[in-house]
């Protein structure tokens, strides 16, 4: 298995991260404007993008302002069974967010592909966060 990873730091609290992270408003913020669902523990979320594309997530864990993970439960066949997790770490007023999307099946172009927009998305997040414009997909 393979694992996507990346590092960023945002310059604001972890309490905003995490709702940018946990909120349905939040969310379709930085990663796309077509988000619905419940982000409550065991609720799902639906994230979707050009037809037929998207995904279904499972909230698997939350730690308020600290760690959110989630399990892919529909989409590509390369996402279903993955896990994203996104960590974070508050020092003096920065947050620093360490992603990670596990348990790929293999690194092929589409895995380039999806680390490339998470990378994209990330900076997104960070962009909504510090400045309250975030370039999601629409």
């Amino acid at each position: 298995m393979y694992c996507i990873k990346h590092q960023i730091q945002i310059n604001s609290e972890a309490k905003n991260v995490y709702v940018a992270l946990t909120s349905i408003e939040g969310l379709s913020e930085w990663w796309t404007h077509l988000t619905s669902g419940s982000s409550e523990i065991d609720g799902i979320i639906e994230f979707k993008f050009d037809p037929p594309y998207g995904m279904k997530m499972k909230v698997i864990s939350l730690r308020t302002d600290a760690y959110v993970k989630w399990e892919c439960i529909q989409g590509e066949p390369d996402w279903i069974g993955t896990i994203i997790t996104f960590d974070l770490e508050q020092t003096r007023g920065k947050t620093t967010l360490r992603f990670k999307h596990d348990k790929w099946p293999t690194q092929e172009d589409f895995y380039a592909h999806c680390n490339l927009s998470w990378a994209k998305y990330l900076l997104s997040l960070r962009s909504y966060i510090e400045t309250g414009k975030g370039q999601p997909f629409q």
